[in-house]
C-alpha cells in the first residue's frame, strides 16, 4: 500500500480510511514491539501494549494534523502504556519527570531507521554480554531486583554483583559508542526500572 505523501496519509487516517490504518499497523507494529521489548522484555505485555497503542491512535485520529509527528506520538504512547501496565500490576516505578522528558526527546528526535537500529543494537549487545554478567545485568535492569536481592538469589557477594553490573555498562558503552549512551542509560536506568 502506498500513499503519495505524509499529508495524504494523515488526511486519510484522520478521515477513518481503514487502508491508512492498516498501512500504519504494517509499518509500525514490529518497531513498536521491539521498543516495548527493550522496555519490559515480556512478549505478551509488549503485544498488549502495541495493540493498545493502535487503538488509542485510531480514537485520536480526528485530531491528527499533517505536520504532526506520528512516529513521536506512537512511541510516546507506547511508553505511557508501558508505565500504566506496570502500575496496574502494582509495581512501583519511581520515574522522575526529567527522565520521562529526556526519553521522549530522544525518541521524538530520531528518524525511524535510526531508532529501530538503536533498539536492535542495544538488544543484541545485551545478549552478547558474558553469561554471568548478562544474567546479573538483566536481573538488575530488566527484572528490577536490588543488588542485595541478586546477591541472595545467586549466593554471591554484593560486591560481585556491583562489579558485574559495572562491567556490563562498560562493555555496552564500548560496543555501542557515545551516540547510544543516552538512549541506553535512559532505557536501563534504575529510575525506569520497576522495583
Amino acid at each position: 500500500m502506498y500513499f503519495e505523501d505524509h499529508e495524504t496519509f494523515v488526511r486519510c487516517l484522520r478521515d477513518g480510511d481503514e487502508r491508512a490504518f492498516m498501512y500504519l499497523v504494517d509499518k509500525y507494529h514490529q518497531r513498536l514491539y521491539s521498543y516495548c521489548q527493550v522496555l519490559g522484555n515480556d512478549h505478551s505485555t509488549s503485544e498488549d501494549i502495541v495493540q493498545n497503542v493502535f487503538i488509542r491512535t485510531w480514537h485520536f485520529r480526528k485530531k491528527l494534523k499533517p505536520e504532526f509527528s506520528l512516529q513521536a506520538f506512537l512511541y510516546k504512547t507506547a511508553y505511557n502504556e508501558f508505565l500504566m501496565e506496570y502500575r496496574r500490576n502494582k509495581k512501583v516505578i519511581p520515574l522522575e519527570h526529567d527522565h520521562y522528558g529526556a526519553l521522549n526527546e530522544v525518541v521524538g528526535a530520531m528518524d525511524e531507521e535510526t531508532l529501530e537500529k538503536m533498539i536492535s543494537q542495544v538488544t543484541v549487545e545485551i545478549q552478547n554480554l558474558p553469561k554471568k554478567c548478562r544474567e546479573i545485568f538483566t536481573l538488575s535492569k530488566r527484572e528490577g531486583l536490588t543488588n542485595m536481592e541478586i546477591s541472595d538469589y545467586l549466593n554471591i557477594s554484593i560486591k560481585t554483583v556491583e562489579t558485574h553490573i559495572t562491567h556490563a555498562f562498560s562493555i555496552l558503552r564500548q560496543k555501542l559508542g557515545d551516540q547510544y549512551e543516552s538512549f541506553l542509560f535512559l532505557l536501563l536506568s534504575p529510575n525506569l526500572t520497576p522495583k
